[in-house]
């Protein structure tokens, strides 16, 4: 009795120091009204049970002013959920018809008390099975609507609401574990009982500091800014259903036990667990939740979509990146979220005015095709309409009337098809997604659905688009690396063709020189070499460069002699300032770029000209200057084509300078042209002399192997 005195007296205190702190400053706010009764009403509450534990008596008034302290926490919460609601929809009437039916439930409860205030002691006037439920559901209630509260309560609030919610909360969760632990063994624990004031009393401070922190209303305002959304109602009411379906299984428990005889209690042990695995069953029913959303979105919202929510998981559908789905499957899917249905098959045109089956989610495929010259497709491109079959079927005139339609037989055949939706890209029919039937075939169907598919249909058009016309750009850069691939095998033949021709034409006038048939030979062993890595290379045999370290003087020696080879004219002329400079690259590709040049300069100088190559070094660049007195080339030439593949001033097809400037950055270095129209031009190669520090480790590997 002692402790009970001290609990609930120390709860009454608190709760009324609290409301007596809420009388200062503004008092026109409803929500800090409601409050300030709550708190008031809650501490006379509380002061009369401690009353009656110290001298007895006033069983009825603390029975009865317990269930007018619940309606005034309710009034409250509910003040601040109407609020939330006005935000989005006008459920003004809603809001007092939902205050008048818990304000009614209380008021019959008080009703059913009172009646049986003949009994003895409080606990034996509140332990009847009727009054426990009912303060069970009460708490269930209060539960459910702070959960609400907290869950649509803006992120940038919740550092201060959550002490709020959190007080809230553990009150009613206090009460609910209170009077099932009552209603389950018959009798209100006394400890339990004794323990509620020092709970009650421990959750003022935390509404204290969210009202602190949060709660301005000295300045004439609430901050409190809540939004309730679908899915919260959705869970909030799955909850609610869950905490009475308990309470029934408490009720249905108990009489099993008591009517059971000997098999009392392994009958309530069955049934308890019979019924919690059809709770199991239902929570998990898809039936049931596509019934439990219809429900809410006809009377508790004016719209039957959260568009921000619906918008969010249509883009994060589309866009994740997925193993085991397509974008056509996810696309499919993006659409079956909205109206739950449960599979589909995406139709897409391909060429020829045919649209066939392209991808399906959780439906079979169909071998079948539609032209767009048939009223079917006309009809989708031309009214963009969707297609409810089952309307169609019973008022063909709702589709007829716009326009001659004609439902296709193999669309007939389709097992549970319900929706027709188009996918209109540039007010042109890019395919169409059929969709199977809802399990909740009920399920109301009406423009704001009409509208939602087609908006989402125009967006995953344009998804389906996007992603054909980047497939169709990487098939173009596939066949743009075969085509220059080929580019460069044609020009490296082009010039082994060169040099052999000039061999063969120079045969009968100098056969008989032995010098030349030695020439002769070493260039067509050069050729068959070259030709051989080339073929190599095609096979894909060779996929890197042989890097090795060489002389750049002997290398370019061998290049000059090899041009000089055949009556090429004007014959180069090598000029090596420093002879010992070593450079690392792949020694073939680099004698066929240096030929490149060399070849270009000969093509560009007339017999009677000159062509020079200087080698020398500057900060640790080996330079390369070949330098002819040819025709040249203007300013806007080199800037603009001198550079692209398949660019040339001969007329035919140029990437020798193309792969000699993107060989020379690889190795990193660069490529600089100056050329004057009518006096020649100077190309100089900039490439980085081998030294030990720009050497990786796999170039040392290559280099020690190769020497």
């Amino acid at each position: 009795m002692i402790i009970e005195i001290i609990s609930f007296g120390l709860a009454s205190a608190f709760f009324l120091l609290l409301g007596l702190l809420l009388l200062t400053g503004q008092r026109d706010i409803l929500s800090k009204k409601m409050l300030v009764l709550a708190s008031l009403v809650s501490a006379v509450w509380a002061g009369a049970v401690t009353y009656q534990a110290a001298f007895g008596g006033l069983i009825n008034i603390t029975l009865l002013l317990e269930l007018l302290r619940a309606l005034a926490w309710f009034g409250f919460l509910l003040v601040m959920l109407r609020t939330a609601y006005m935000q989005t929809d006008n459920v003004s009437r809603k809001f007092k018809i939902t205050m008048v039916g818990v304000s009614a439930f209380i008021f019959g409860l008080m009703l059913l008390v009172t009646y049986r205030l003949s009994g003895g002691s409080l606990f034996e006037i509140i332990a009847g099975n009727d009054v426990l439920a009912g303060h069970l559901m009460i708490s269930v209630g209060g539960l459910v609507i702070t959960e609400q509260l907290y869950r649509n309560t803006p992120v940038d609030h919740r550092w201060a609401l959550k002490y709020f919610w959190l007080a809230l909360g553990s009150m009613f969760a206090y009460d609910f574990y209170l009077y099932s632990d009552a209603l389950l063994f018959q009798r209100i624990d006394n400890e339990l009982w004794n323990a509620r004031g020092f709970i009650h009393a421990m959750v003022v401070p935390l509404i204290g500091l969210a009202i602190r922190r949060e709660m301005q209303w000295s300045l004439g305002k609430s901050s409190i800014d809540i939004f309730i959304s679908r899915r919260i109602v959705f869970h909030t009411t799955t909850l609610l259903a869950v905490g009475i379906y308990m309470i029934l299984i408490g009720f249905g428990g108990y009489y099993v036990r008591e009517f059971g005889g000997d098999w009392g209690e392994i009958a309530q042990a069955t049934f308890i667990f019979g019924a919690s695995v059809t709770l199991f069953v239902l929570l998990f029913s898809g039936k049931l939740r596509s019934r439990l959303r219809v429900l809410i979105d006809k009377h508790f919202f004016h719209y039957k979509y959260d568009y921000r929510d619906e918008w969010l998981r249509i883009i994060r559908t589309l866009s994740v990146n997925s193993n085991s789905e397509t974008l056509h499957e996810r696309a499919i899917r993006s659409f079956a979220q909205i109206i739950d249905s449960p599979g589909g098959i995406l139709w897409l045109k391909q060429g020829a005015g045919r649209y066939a089956p392209d991808s399906w989610w959780n439906m079979e495929p169909v071998k079948s095709k539609e032209y767009d010259d048939s009223s079917f497709i006309r009809f989708l491109e031309e009214q963009q309409f969707v297609i409810n079959l089952d309307e169609f079927s019973k008022s063909p005139e709702m589709y007829t009337r716009l326009a001659n339609l004609e439902i296709p037989d193999w669309l007939k055949s389709i097992k549970n098809a319900w929706l027709v939706i188009p996918l209109m890209l540039n007010e042109k029919l890019l395919g169409f997604i059929i969709l199977a039937h809802s399990p909740s075939h009920h399920r109301y169907f009406n423009w704001e659905d009409t509208d939602l598919l087609k908006t989402v249909g125009r967006q995953v058009a344009s998804y389906i688009a996007q992603n054909s016309a980047a497939q169709e750009l990487v098939n173009a850069k596939r066949f743009e690396e075969v085509n220059r691939l080929s580019a460069f095998i044609i020009h490296d033949l082009k010039n082994m063709i060169g040099q052999l021709s000039l061999v063969v034409s120079n045969a009968a006038k100098h056969k008989s020189n032995p010098l030349f048939i030695e020439d002769a030979v070493l260039t067509v062993e050069n050729s068959v070499q070259k030709m051989n890595k080339l073929l190599s290379r095609i096979k894909g045999e060779q996929t890197e460069d042989s890097i090795v370290s060489f002389n750049l003087c002997k290398l370019l020696e061998e290049v000059v002699r090899l041009r000089s080879q055949g009556g090429a004219l004007p014959i180069p002329l090598l000029y090596c300032k420093v002879d010992s400079i070593r450079i690392s690259a792949d020694r073939d590709r680099m004698a066929a770029n240096l030929g490149h040049i060399l070849q270009n300069a000969q093509d560009a100088t007339d017999e009677n000209g000159k062509i020079n190559v200087f080698i020398s070094r500057r900060d640790k660049y080996a330079i390369i200057e070949i330098e002819d007195t040819g025709c040249g080339m203007d300013e806007r030439f080199i800037h603009e084509k001198l550079f692209q593949p398949f660019e040339s001033t001969k007329g035919t097809m140029g990437i020798g300078v193309f792969q000699v400037r993107e060989y020379i950055q690889k190795l990193g270095g660069e490529l600089e042209v100056q050329s004057t129209i009518g006096k020649g031009t100077i190309f100089r190669m900039l490439i980085p002399e081998m030294t030990d520090t720009n050497l990786s480790n796999s170039v040392k590997s290559s280099v020690t192997n190769n020497l």
